[in-house]
């Protein structure tokens, strides 16, 4: 986002025993604490953090000898960066994170929120995740049944720890030090599950392209909505994606429709219905509801603040330049209340915000 000021201290790491040293380090002080990976999903105080910040910089994927018999098994560092590693498996075919190319940020981030994108989360392949429980004090593996997956969650990100843990901040007890992930040996793409990839791609949903085709088909789609970090575009001045898309109740999903057709007339599109996880949900878009409550792409705050919604995907909120956070903030509120006035629907906030409320 290029806003917010700096930590107190920052403690860069590059060895997994560095970064559970440090963190530890950092409890027994007392002092309050923020583990960075890349940082891309991260909305800061414009006064920074008031504690110390680990930077993970670790690195390593590692593949036994004989993990290509019925899968392959690659364990990687907290610290390596995303999209190097989807880059890295698509060279050597491995399929089943091809789907996640560009996504921002480290390899530790993803199991916290069930990265996901075009059809493809981590929960799909995600084997265990080693961790340093700043509670018992020690390594543990949690394999992915532990870790309770669902749309942009998992127990790494609700198990925080509130007041009088330690670090006297609430933050998470769970800190990623390696995840494995169970990919397939195989030359092409699991099958195209969302709709606008597979028409980039010329094909029918459901079917396989080569891992190369895919990867390129994912970058280009997220190019187009200004999801790949440009340094001179300040379109690609955001956290991606601002708001998760809203997960209704089915009495919720009917009350919806019947303001959307109040509002947009009876011969209008519905909102969008997708599986909400389970019989009794249904997932809408964040998106469909941001643009039908009055903000479309480009959007800028009445008085002039230098942040607004990306010219190119209303989920965006960028910074044109030269705007603070508190600037991103006032967006995000006016975008909130103007879906929830509208629709009776209040958007959640994906990225984490460190010093500041929505």
């Amino acid at each position: 986002m290029h806003v917010g000021g700096p930590p107190r201290r920052l403690v860069p790491v590059t060895t997994e025993t560095e970064l559970v040293e440090a963190v530890r380090e950092v409890d027994a002080a007392g002092e309050p604490l923020l583990v960075v990976g890349g940082g891309s999903n991260l909305l800061v105080a414009d006064e920074g953090f008031p504690g110390t910040v680990v930077h993970v910089r670790t690195s390593g994927i590692e593949v036994p000898h004989d993990s290509a018999c019925g899968g392959v098994t690659a364990t990687v560092a907290a610290g390596e960066v995303w999209d190097d590693v989807v880059a890295h498996a698509v060279e050597h075919g491995w399929s089943g994170i091809e789907a996640l190319s560009g996504i921002p940020g480290s390899t530790g981030a993803t199991p916290v929120q069930n990265v996901g994108a075009y059809g493809q989360e981590v929960a799909q392949t995600i084997a265990s995740v080693r961790v340093w429980d700043r509670v018992e004090q020690r390594v543990r593996t949690l394999f992915a049944a532990d870790l309770q997956f669902s749309y942009r969650h998992s127990v790494l990100k609700e198990s925080m720890l509130g007041e009088g843990a330690p670090g006297g901040a609430v933050t998470p007890r769970h800190v990623v030090l390696s995840v494995t992930f169970s990919l397939r040996p195989t030359e092409l793409s699991q099958p195209v599950r969302y709709a606008a990839l597979a028409d980039g791609l010329g094909i029918a949903l459901g079917e396989r392209v080569p891992l190369a085709d895919a990867r390129t088909a994912v970058l280009e789609q997220r190019r187009r909505r200004g999801m790949v970090l440009e340094a001179g575009d300040h379109d690609t001045w955001s956290c991606g994606s601002f708001f998760t898309n809203p997960v209704l109740g089915l009495d919720e999903m009917a009350r919806l429709r019947a303001r959307a057709a109040a509002r947009l007339g009876p011969d209008a599109p519905a909102p969008p219905e997708f599986p909400g996880g389970d019989e009794e949900h249904v997932k809408t878009s964040a998106a469909w509801l941001i643009e039908r409550a009055g903000f479309g792409k480009g959007y800028a705050t009445r008085d002039g603040r230098a942040a607004g919604l990306s010219t190119k995907h209303t989920l965006a909120l960028t910074n044109r330049g030269s705007a603070r956070a508190e600037d991103v903030l006032q967006v995000a509120r006016e975008v909130r209340d103007g879906v929830d006035e509208a629709f009776g629907v209040r958007l959640v906030n994906e990225p984490v915000l460190v010093g500041l409320q929505l």
